[in-house]
């Protein structure tokens, strides 16, 4: 059954953007390569955007978003052509944003990231956590790390988002997908309930709450093996955020638990290519080991960096060390970057003297 926001969709596929940006007063919008552009000059109206909106998600859901102001969910156009999307309101009324889910789920070696992040797959238990801002491609890798795990082992795989985004079909695992709010009304709710499903393998769409937190630290410790994504952009960060999500009386034990169950943090950001050509993963790794679990008990997390400098051979490397390799390369531009750097210092010199940096 077509619906008229699929014309908005066919222009985004046909353009080969990510996003459409819909807001009550303002044209549609799409994110092509990182950049948002007018795909009209008319702006939408109240009435276009409830016309737009309204059919694509069931009654109950539309109810729910008048209510609540927010809505994610997901929406198959076709069989090609599948949408996150997100409802919600904005100072001048309704606003929305869907992006491309790919139907067919890419492979670690397509993506481009370091061979390494496969072999997460292969724990038979643990904490491993991939982090980034919105849009880093954190969901996008995490499928294909599951769908390495559906191929080589035969495993019971739960996972818990809001909204599915890539749908898993049974190879040699099974797996059992769960949306929130519709089959599981909370991420800390699933993961109680997946702790009695004899699962194997549990993704946590997202980390948001001191809650899901503890509940997924639990299931480590206890056998199964956990991803969880936070939104960091290196592994320090996501080791004080998440020591930091408790109150002060309770740190101490939770980076004992942390110590014990963290298994590895792969960090992703999306880099611009400089020809033009689209975007491109860039990845902090950090691998546990006696030293990373020594160093988290102490609280002393300045020193994982001196780790990830010096455990290059079990496939670890800094953020800013991946970014000048890509550099060096000539796949980005200095200015991209020092953008997405975290020494900022260390790209400074590169940039063209008319930057207007320094």
């Amino acid at each position: 059954m077509n619906h008229p926001i699929d014309e908005l969709f066919g222009v985004l596929v046909d353009r080969g953007g990510s996003d459409l940006h819909l807001l009550e007063s303002q044209p549609p919008k799409i994110r092509r390569h990182g950049e948002v552009m007018p795909i009209r000059e008319d702006p939408l109206t109240h009435d276009e955007m409830v016309r737009l909106l309204q059919p694509i998600c069931s009654p109950p859901a539309w109810k729910r978003f008048l209510e609540t102001g927010d809505l994610d969910f997901a929406y198959e156009m076709d069989e090609a052509n599948r949408f996150r999307c997100n409802f919600y309101r904005q100072l001048h009324g309704l606003g929305a944003v869907f992006r491309i889910i790919p139907t067919k789920i890419k492979t670690l070696a397509e993506l481009g990231v370091p061979p390494v992040i496969e072999s997460f797959g292969d724990y038979k238990s643990g904490l491993v956590l991939v982090t980034g801002p919105t849009g880093s491609g954190k969901s996008t890798t995490l499928a294909a790390v599951v769908d390495s795990i559906n191929t080589r082992y035969s495993r019971h795989i739960v996972t818990i988002e809001e909204p599915i985004e890539f749908v898993h079909p049974n190879k040699n695992s099974v797996i059992t997908q769960r949306e929130v709010p519709n089959e599981t009304p909370s991420f800390a709710t699933g993961l109680k309930a997946a702790l009695r499903e004899d699962a194997d393998v549990v993704l946590v769409g997202e980390m948001r709450d001191l809650e899901t937190i503890a509940l997924a630290l639990t299931a480590a410790e206890t056998g199964l093996l956990v991803f969880g994504t936070l939104h960091t952009n290196n592994a320090r960060k996501t080791v004080d955020r998440i020591i930091d999500a408790f109150p002060s009386d309770q740190q101490e034990q939770i980076r004992t638990m942390l110590a014990n169950s963290l298994r590895a943090v792969c960090a992703q950001l999306l880099l611009k290519r400089s020809d033009g050509g689209g975007r491109l993963a860039v990845n902090e790794i950090l691998i546990s080991n006696n030293a990373v679990a020594a160093i988290i008990r102490e609280g002393a997390t300045m020193k994982l960096n001196d780790v990830l400098k010096t455990g290059k051979a079990e496939g670890m490397q800094l953020m800013d060390d991946a970014i000048a390799g890509h550099l060096q390369a000539e796949r980005i531009s200095p200015m991209e970057a020092y953008m997405k750097s975290i020494d900022k210092q260390r790209f400074q010199a590169l940039l063209p003297q008319d930057a207007g940096i320094g």
